[in-house]
């Protein structure tokens, strides 16, 4: 398949879509990107790549994060995370709070950002120091995208700690129904600290591939999880990996994929690649809305959905 031919297509193609969307302006560190930058990247399982547009551009991942995170978590404490947090799609925005109280500060699933706060407050639990977990988290990152050029940006996390009102009800909430250790403030800290983390459109297509592979990094051989976490891990992408718009990624892309509001997209193909596209502008979910679109034309074009 004449892949290169194929992204150059849907460059073209998505161009008249550069007027829509909005950037995260909710995030201000966020607001200053270039609103039309474009990068498109496939890995494949043999380490070939493939890309379009701006592949060298570091973004910040910002919700890309809550698959490394939860990989590690299930790790740590496979099926007791589940007493913490469900397995089902929200239906509302990923920062209900609505929600999570009529659920008792249960999030819905671990994408959500209720959800991820909670992950993210087990694994302090687990490595007993937030600065241990953090490079934890950044280390699996780093082995997963066999690149150790990887930080995070700490202008994008202070401003994330100094605007996150709502994500500091969301951890306060569920406090208060003990479903969170650690002082809120605390976990949020490293929390924004992950979703700060910035990577480039070919750095996280080779990061997914072991999600692609049954749990085993494809090329360098290094053992992520197991065969069924990883089959539960692509089931939660497809149900809940783009909030309340879901339903509608699946039913236009067909493949496992997660977004972030810095306007990423990482997606698999089952046992033949990773594939991340970028582009700042979001729809009215908070999902890349160009990205979202270059991912339809491209499952339309191979016809690589699993559907």
């Amino acid at each position: 398949m004449d892949y290169i031919k194929i992204l150059k297509e849907i460059q073209s193609e998505i161009s008249s879509l550069y007027t829509k969307g909005e950037v995260a302006s909710y995030i201000p560190a966020l607001k200053d990107v270039k609103a039309d930058d474009f990068a498109m990247s496939l890995t494949l399982m043999d380490g070939s790549y493939y890309s379009v547009g701006s592949d060298d551009l570091k973004f910040s991942i910002q919700s890309i994060s809550k698959i490394f995170s939860f990989t590690l978590a299930l790790e740590t404490y496979s099926k007791k995370i589940y007493k913490r947090l469900g397995v089902e799609p929200s239906g509302d925005p990923y920062n209900s709070l609505a929600q999570l109280e009529y659920e008792n500060g249960i999030p819905r699933n671990p994408f959500i950002n209720a959800g991820a706060i909670v992950v993210m407050d087990a694994l302090i639990s687990n490595f007993k120091d937030t600065d241990i977990t953090f490079n934890e988290i950044l280390s699996f990152i780093k082995k997963l995208s066999d690149n150790k050029n990887i930080s995070y940006d700490q202008i994008i996390a202070e401003s994330e700690i100094h605007s996150g009102y709502r994500n500091l009800a969301l951890a306060s909430l569920m406090k208060s129904f003990g479903n969170l250790s650690h002082d809120p403030r605390t976990v949020l800290e490293t929390y924004f600290k992950m979703c700060a983390i910035k990577m480039t459109t070919k750095e996280l297509s080779r990061s997914v591939l072991y999600l692609a592979n049954d749990g085993f990094d494809p090329i360098s051989g290094f053992k992520a999880t197991s065969e069924q976490r990883a089959k539960r891990i692509n089931a939660l992408m497809i149900t809940c990996g783009h909030y309340d718009a879901s339903g509608e990624f699946a039913f236009n892309v067909g493949l496992p994929g997660k977004s972030g509001v810095g306007g990423g997209i990482v997606a698999v193909v089952p046992d033949k690649m990773g594939i991340c596209v970028y582009s700042p502008k979001l729809n009215k979910q908070g999902n890349s809305l160009i990205g979202t679109k270059a991912l339809e034309l491209f499952t339309t074009k191979t016809g690589l959905s699993i559907f």
